[in-house]
């Protein structure tokens, strides 16, 4: 008789038999308790813990029937241990960012994540991150490794398959009905609650960009169709540009000319610019407030597969024989300069402005003086900042500009006090306060041969660890002011079409990006139905020039 080696015996005693279902739950269970502390700790916040101690089982029950029924159609005794890895990773860098960032997972968010491009995506790669990948990833994968799943046939493995998932629904539908009254009531008033639920969200919000891609895939729908030119192209004599900058992720409780108790303006307020106090801006993040506020329905009339599959304001004004160009510091336009003139600040600005492959926002004026001297007819550019886009904000100014100290240097926030946070930002702004400042007096050189007007808004706001919340992102209904209320100043040229003075009362008024589309309209005097005089803030304070 033959005995087997020991050598072939010992792998089996570190081989884990189980099978698909078993396998899926056993993950299902781990995500329930590895990586939902904050949708449980946000589901009973200002509970009884005591009290409350039912409900979260419910929930745990919940979430683990929820993770099972979402995969199970997809785990196969082939594909399960390679999708479950794939999960795993996912979810461990979702949980360790949501912790960080105090952000939730929903599409905005999620196609924030898909557009970020390498430089973005590398200073969020911070040892911070190690031990939440070693936990949640690495020896859930040491574990998964070791399974072994088990064979069945494929009638046995489809009535389990059937029979599990049956379970798994009715232990969801069970908590429901059992739960009806704390659920329907947590719901209704914390909708926004279902982004925390982790790996859930993502997967969810993943599956619904795609849908959303999908349906926007194509040609876009013509906007503006009827856009020509207005009467003050025949009379005006010297060029009319408005340079339009689309800051990044500065927020008006920052801004000096603002009010705010530190002067991180200084530049701007020796200028004779124009100062919105109260502006609100379309979105919280990047994805969706670029596109919206290009868009002629903007906040009032949100709807993201319009917008998305629109023109621009850009094509608007394009048809209408304005020159249209946009330069970008940033990671692109999100689809509203497509099939228009672009370029980077990288491709036109010497390389000491572009340090590691990374523009400072000094670059988007290269090149400016020579173009002026030439430009013709009526010309928009619009500058895409960097601007103050975390979380490396020491690295958004050049070293001359850290004027407040001491500044956080780390990319990990958690390793600065929130002073530290603070101070770096604020060297960020002011650095952005000199590049607008510069742009100023770039164009007022050039005064005597065009009419110019600078408008400048940032996309939307930031939180600097308010609440516990950092970065920006937050779904909108939910979202705290610090990422709403964003700065907005408006300067043209002494003798130009634009009346400042008239346009500084307008400006005590509150505003929002949804003014852009037709402030623009107005400034370029391009006519379309699209056009509401209620909505440009310059309506009423333009100047007719006679040649």
């Amino acid at each position: 008789m033959t005995t087997k080696p020991i050598a072939d015996a010992e792998p089996e005693r570190w081989t884990i038999r189980a099978s698909s279902e078993t396998l899926l739950l056993a993950a299902s269970v781990f995500w329930a308790l590895a990586v939902n502390q904050r949708f449980f700790a946000s589901a009973v916040a200002g509970q009884n813990l005591g009290s409350s101690i039912g409900f979260i089982a419910a929930l745990g029950a919940a979430l683990v029937a929820l993770h099972f029924l979402l995969l199970a159609p997809f785990m196969t005794r082939l594909t399960i241990k390679p999708l479950l890895a794939l999960v795993l990773v996912a979810t461990a860098f979702a949980a360790h960012y949501m912790d960080e960032f105090g952000i939730y997972l929903d599409p905005s968010m999620l196609r924030n994540v898909m557009r970020t491009d390498v430089g973005e995506a590398r200073e969020l790669f911070t040892a911070s991150l190690v031990p939440d990948l070693l936990l949640l990833a690495v020896l859930p994968l040491l574990v998964l490794w070791r399974v072994r799943v088990v064979r069945r046939g494929w009638a046995q493995a489809l009535g389990v398959r059937i029979a599990a998932i049956g379970l798994a629904a009715a232990v969801l539908v069970g908590v429901v009905v059992a739960q009806y009254q704390p659920l329907a009531s947590l719901m209704r008033n914390q909708h926004e609650l279902r982004y925390l639920v982790t790996p859930a969200n993502y997967l969810w919000s993943l599956a619904s960009v795609a849908g959303r891609e999908a349906r926007a895939a194509g040609p876009k729908r013509t906007l503006g169709a009827d856009a020509r030119p207005g009467p003050s192209w025949r009379t005006g004599e010297r060029p009319k540009v408005v340079v339009f900058v689309v800051g990044e992720t500065a927020r008006a409780a920052n801004w000096g000319l603002g009010g705010y108790a530190r002067q991180t303006t200084p530049e701007l307020a020796a200028l004779q610019v124009v100062n919105f106090r109260d502006v609100t801006s379309c979105g919280t993040n990047t994805e969706v407030s670029v596109p919206c506020m290009f868009s002629a329905l903007g906040r009032r009339h949100y709807d993201e597969s319009t917008i998305r599959g629109s023109e621009s304001l850009l094509h608007v004004l394009a048809r209408a024989g304005v020159g249209v160009r946009w330069r970008d510091n940033q990671a692109g336009c999100k689809g509203v300069c497509d099939g228009l003139p672009t370029e980077t600040a990288a491709a036109v600005a010497p390389k000491a402005l572009c340090p590691d492959g990374r523009c400072l926002d000094d670059a988007l004026l290269s090149g400016l003086d020579g173009w002026l001297e030439q430009v013709q007819g009526r010309q928009l550019l619009v500058l895409h900042q960097l601007g103050n886009h975390g979380p490396a904000y020491s690295r958004r100014y050049p070293p001359a500009f850290e004027r407040f100290k001491p500044a956080c240097q780390d990319e990990d926030l958690r390793h600065c006090s929130r002073e530290e946070i603070v101070n770096a930002y604020d060297n960020a702004v002011l650095y952005t306060d000199h590049v607008l400042a510069t742009l100023v007096r770039t164009l007022q050189a050039h005064a005597d041969r065009v009419d110019a007007t600078l408008v400048y808004v940032s996309d939307h706001g930031e939180s600097l660890g308010e609440n516990n919340f950092y970065l920006h992102g937050l779904p909108w209904p939910i979202a705290p002011a610090e990422q709403k209320k964003v700065p907005m100043i408006v300067w043209s040229t002494a003798d130009g079409t634009l009346d400042t003075a008239c346009l500084a009362r307008r400006a005590a008024q509150p505003a929002s990006h949804d003014n852009l589309f037709h402030l623009m309209l107005g400034l370029l005097d391009v006519q379309t139905s699209l056009y509401e005089p209620a909505m440009d803030l310059g309506a009423g304070c333009r100047r007719e020039l006679t040649p």
